[in-house]
């Protein structure tokens, strides 16, 4: 699954704050949830316009991402 897939970014929703698709959710508010401790399931369980394999499939290309040494040294090249 690709980010686009899963991410919708779009001035007419919430002022273009990426949502997962098909919802109104933004995607910040998954890892906030996290940072505090609230189980995956529970945030699905809060936001159930969200779909779980949109969840996981993210979770999975943050791991990818910040796994990759590569990755991590274009990302920080970029932000300097």
């Amino acid at each position: 699954m690709k980010l686009k897939d899963i991410i919708t970014i779009d001035p007419e929703t919430l002022g273009g704050t990426p949502v997962f698709t098909g919802t109104r959710v933004p995607v910040w508010s998954l890892f906030v949830h996290l940072e505090k401790g609230v189980s995956l399931e529970e945030f699905l369980d809060d936001f159930p316009t969200v779909k779980h394999e949109y969840a996981v499939a993210l979770l999975e290309i943050v791991q990818q991402t910040f796994s990759s040494e590569k990755t991590i040294r274009q990302l920080y090249e970029s932000a300097a």
